[in-house]
């Protein structure tokens, strides 16, 4: 089962700060999407309300073409694992497991339990007691196992190291091509996880820079490396994102899309086009709002 999700007009306040300022999109069910965007830019207000973990102060947030505050069907559907864990203070991961078959339609206990076998979680230590390591690898247990219609991870594998993380991804990925649901991952590791994503929402100030799918995006930057001089003359006014530098040789990361003719004109000139990182795509986007501001 997979759910859409969209906002209009969404805003949210804390007194005088708009943390969402008019936030207007939609997500078609059964992807897996990258939420982008700097801190204090509105990633967790918006997770918060989509989980209606806070009303928003106007607009409308809606799951499957239904409201989500105070909609306890809709909010069954649901699963939002945020950075600080979800299970501190419930007492032990077996305490955490019996909560979430209670509140989640899907729960797989038996998936959770090999999950917390892979993490090397102890089921029957406090939750309080357990490293910031264990208790992400809890957290992002609860929201794998919720298989929820819609699972949204909050920055909540921040705290594993590397090899926990990557396991976290194959198992994430594996679980929803065996289980499709729609997945928001929140996330600052972005070379490290876009592979999984199939669309991109980065947000600024509140407000929607861009939404696209991930291939297009990348798309629209290319690097150009040859001959210093060369490379000079090619990118003369186009958006230089950087350039790196050995020797002679100049690799310049160009943000816009490339025609045919373009790309031609770059290959008889000896110079090497290649794609550039979904990070420094990342970065331009969100400097250019802070430049309008």
């Amino acid at each position: 089962m997979t759910l859409s999700i969209e906002t209009e007009a969404l805003r949210l306040d804390y007194g005088s700060t708009k943390a969402l300022d008019g936030l207007t999109f939609s997500l078609g069910g059964g992807k897996i999407y990258g939420l982008l965007g700097r801190n204090g830019s509105g990633k967790t207000s918006l997770l918060t309300i989509l989980a209606a973990f806070r009303k928003a102060t106007a607009g409308r947030a809606l799951v499957g073409g239904r409201p989500v505050w105070e909609n306890a069907p809709v909010t069954s559907q649901v699963c939002l694992i945020r950075e600080a864990g979800e299970a501190a203070g419930v007492g032990t991961a077996d305490d955490a497991f019996y909560f979430a078959e209670a509140l989640r339609p899907n729960w797989d206990g038996e998936y959770a339990a090999r999950l917390l076998d892979r993490f090397e979680v102890p089921r029957g230590k406090n939750v309080e007691q357990l490293s910031l390591g264990k208790r992400s690898a809890l957290g992002v247990t609860l929201g794998l196992a919720s298989r929820a219609p819609v699972t949204m991870f909050d920055e909540s594998y921040l705290g594993m190291d590397a090899p926990s993380r990557y396991a976290f991804y194959e198992e994430l990925l594996a679980d929803f091509m065996a289980n499709p649901r729609t997945v928001i991952m929140s996330t600052h590791l972005i070379e490290e996880v876009n592979a999984l994503f199939e669309e991109v929402l980065i947000i600024d100030r509140g407000r929607l820079v861009l939404q696209e799918d991930t291939d297009t995006l990348r798309s629209r930057g290319v690097s150009v490396t040859g001959p210093e001089e060369v490379v000079d003359r090619f990118v003369a006014g186009l958006t230089v994102l950087g350039d790196k530098r050995l020797g002679r040789t100049r690799s310049a990361m160009v943000y816009g899309e490339m025609g045919e003719t373009e790309r031609r004109k770059a290959v008889e000139a000896g110079l090497e086009l290649g794609p550039v990182a979904l990070q420094d795509l990342f970065v331009h986007l969100t400097a250019k709002t802070e430049e309008a501001e």
